[in-house]
């Protein structure tokens, strides 16, 4: 006999940890399951590697109402000011929460203690949990989704949510096309330690070969997100510590003060990807399962986050849970948010990437008047605050 649930969560990753623990908070009585391929406790997990992650200051509010997060915990730094510049151009701009009336813009996150932190709440919930598992077969029958695990396990649900990334295997078998175009960029990721600390700032500046972002987080350490061409990613991971040291420095400058240590480093390939549906008969997509973004503007995870916050809205709304009323109101929620930051992100890459002299021109004069107008500042900020309009949210 099938095991029963209200709701099955395929992945267990930060997107789908997240959304269990949250729905069982905003819905105690509902029977949830996560079916996650791969054992946290493990050395190695996909999902919580050693990247960190901006958490936009909304996103930490939800969080923190669903007891999910510590701001002030040991893998957590504030973000308070944020400054924006052209490299070999005169444009920039700054954002400081004080202007906005806050304690912080967002806050950085370190991936793997908060991922493993997210699993260790799972285990304390009443969220049944296969893993390792994975899903081999999708079936749905009008009131019900079916699914047969790699265990030999099978389970129905009122609704199925897909959190298992943009590379989701699940989405396939859902039926769920999933388009991606190659940007011509890819990223190296490291901790980088500098000296006299980071004071709470984080920095993201353009140039010619493409965006580098600097993020405060424990430790006084920069999380670094440099994004390059392929052939600039091969040179500098072949780099030695120092090596690379010296040609970050001189790539970003001293704006952030002298680098002196990094720490581990990776590289990841960068994609534009998107769901061509969000849904379909019983089941939804949430996270990078419907929308793969550039990391320019740290708004990946946020994008996530928001996507839970609308589903655990309509679980408490007046429609069947799976319904096709259910689904047709989460995407027409969800769709808006998604196609600004979407669009958003890919203008910056292109935009910012472009060596016309004439471009050049206009984007330094765009970040020259927004650092003489706070008015002007104030649609970046709360974007990067993470109030967005959408459904009953700001």
């Amino acid at each position: 006999m099938a095991e029963q649930f209200d709701i099955v969560i395929i992945g267990g990753g930060l997107a789908g940890a997240t959304c269990a623990l949250s729905i069982a908070r905003y819905a105690p009585d509902l029977t949830i399951a996560v079916v996650e391929a791969n054992q946290p406790s493990d050395d190695y997990h996909p999902s919580f590697d050693e990247r960190s992650i901006a958490l936009a200051q909304q996103s930490v509010q939800f969080l923190q109402a669903n007891k999910i997060f510590d701001p002030q915990g040991d893998f957590a730094a504030a973000i308070k000011h944020v400054s924006v510049s052209d490299r070999g151009h005169f444009g920039k701009t700054h954002i400081d929460c004080d202007e906005f009336g806050q304690n912080a813009l967002g806050y950085v996150v370190e991936v793997n203690p908060f991922g493993r932190s997210l699993h260790n709440q799972l285990i304390n919930t009443s969220v049944k949990l296969f893993c390792p598992d994975t899903v081999t077969s999708l079936n749905y029958q009008v009131n019900v989704a079916q699914l047969a695990l790699q265990s030999g396990a099978e389970l129905t649900a009122k609704l199925v949510i897909i959190a298992d990334g943009a590379k989701s295997p699940t989405r396939q078998l859902a039926n769920i096309n999933f388009t991606t175009e190659p940007y011509s960029q890819a990223a190296i990721i490291a901790n980088i330690e500098v000296a006299g600390g980071h004071h709470n700032h984080a920095f993201e500046r353009f140039t010619e070969h493409g965006p580098m972002a600097l993020l405060p987080m424990s430790k006084n350490r920069y999380s670094l997100v440099w994004c390059m061409e392929p052939e600039q990613i091969k040179q500098n991971m072949a780099l030695d510590d120092d090596a690379f040291i010296m040609a970050l420095q001189n790539a970003f400058g001293y704006r952030a003060g002298q680098f002196v240590k990094a720490g581990v480093r990776a590289s990841y390939p960068l994609v534009y990807g998107r769901a061509d549906s969000l849904h379909s008969h019983r089941t939804l997509l949430i996270g990078n399962a419907g929308h793969a973004i550039h990391p320019i503007a740290g708004q990946g995870f946020n994008l996530g986050l928001r996507d839970v916050q609308v589903l655990c809205d309509l679980i408490q709304g007046e429609h069947e849970i799976g319904s096709y009323a259910f689904l047709r109101q989460y995407a027409q929620q969800r769709s808006q948010d998604i196609n600004t930051v979407m669009t958003l992100t890919d203008s910056l890459v292109r935009l910012f990437s472009n060596s016309s002299r004439m471009l050049a021109l206009g984007r330094s004069c765009g970040l020259f008047t927004m650092d003489l107008c706070s008015s002007l500042k104030a649609p970046l900020a709360k974007q990067l605050m993470g109030q967005v309009k959408q459904g009953k949210r700001l």
